[in-house]
């Protein structure tokens, strides 16, 4: 079992940091008139300060996520949490993370802006995490694990128990991005938390709730994380219209089931279909359990992917017309045509031995 501590985990130029006291830290509640903020004083809806701990959000939040208001953190998307897990409890040019490749790809960014060493352990043959591989790759130096499930962009989760081997092997932190876990069949990991003080769940409102655009990331830990993290986050890191916008999309929780129901029947319907022209297509995707599928490649060139991408597309949008383009954002991650001899440029060097697997002819 882990024995993550986290006073001996946070940088310790942290430990005695004084957080930046907000006007709205110092006040609690309304008044008629507002003059500690130096606010302008006419109103238009946008001349005041949002609350800096997004008090009403959490609330709601902690109905819907079954978890505590006091383990949340909201961050300006999970792109920030994911910064701030970084400047937390890694020390620049020293510390390193383990990423497993093929995965989302700001955790490789994060790292680099933060001066931080990258060690990347490659998924496995079904996508999935090679537990003794990444055990092996922990040092003393290691503080953040990064595992995405459902993963971007395979489209598959993880296994449960690879997870937990991790979590009970590991004294630094294991971040589960769950940005697609609304997609799943399986519940969230945020039910371990108590029994696992290391473990970090990343969710977003981007994704099955539509608010992409409003950067609403969550991060949700035990919390002495949170802590850390409401302590060294800028003041004000959710725009007031952007807490109101996710307060009214959560008031409408059966909305968001019934919409996602409907990606996820259109999604079996394009797995499908892509199976039955097997004579075209070879699908090697995993089960997916995302808001998308994944194609590896083609075993017949006689069919133009794109041209039977568009056939689905058609159906799925209920237009027979054939002059409709095809949406970028429709195709498939990693579908590529046959006549390709080598895997694409977004492979990297660590990533090569998976590329060349999935090229194999």
């Amino acid at each position: 079992m882990s024995s993550f501590n986290i006073d001996k985990f946070v940088r310790p130029h942290l430990k005695d940091l004084v957080p930046y006291s907000s006007a709205r830290d110092d006040f609690k509640g309304a008044a008629s008139v507002y003059l500690d903020a130096n606010e302008n004083p006419f109103d238009n809806g946008l001349n005041r300060y949002p609350d800096p701990h997004q008090s009403e959000l959490k609330k709601v939040l902690s109905r819907i996520k079954n978890i505590p208001a006091q383990n949340i953190f909201i961050g300006n998307g999970s792109d920030e949490a994911i910064d701030l897990l970084f400047r937390a409890f890694c020390e620049p040019g020293k510390d390193n993370i383990i990423t497993l490749p093929p995965t989302y790809g700001m955790y490789k960014v994060s790292a680099k802006i933060n001066n931080v060493v990258v060690k990347e352990v490659l998924l496995d043959e079904f996508f999935d995490i090679d537990v003794e591989k990444t055990i092996a790759a922990i040092d003393p130096s290691t503080k953040l694990i990064f595992l995405c499930s459902p993963n971007n962009p395979t489209g598959n989760s993880l296994s449960r128990a690879a997870i937990k081997k991790i979590l009970a092997s590991f004294n630094g932190l294991v971040v589960v991005d769950e940005a697609y876990i609304d997609f799943s069949s399986l519940p969230s990991l945020t039910e371990w938390i108590q029994e696992f003080r290391n473990l970090v769940v990343l969710q977003t409102l981007s994704k099955a709730w539509g608010l992409a655009s409003a950067r609403i990331g969550l991060c949700l830990a035990s919390e002495p994380v949170v802590n850390v993290l409401n302590k060294i986050k800028p003041p004000y890191n959710i725009s007031g219209p952007d807490q109101q916008q996710a307060l009214q999309a959560l008031g409408n929780e059966i909305s968001m089931k019934e919409r996602v129901e409907q990606i996820k029947t259109q999604r079996e319907w394009l797995n499908n279909e892509l199976k039955q022209n097997s004579e075209s297509w070879v699908l090697g995707s995993i089960h997916p359990e995302a808001n998308f599928s994944v194609g590896l490649r083609s075993l017949n060139a006689n069919r133009n992917p794109i041209n039977f991408l568009s056939e689905c597309w058609h159906k799925l949008g209920g237009t027979q017309s054939k002059k409709t383009k095809l949406p970028k954002t429709v195709l498939p991650n990693y579908i590529w045509h046959q006549k390709r001899k080598k895997p694409p440029s977004s492979f990297l060097k660590p990533k090569r031995r998976l590329a060349k697997k999935i090229f194999s002819l």
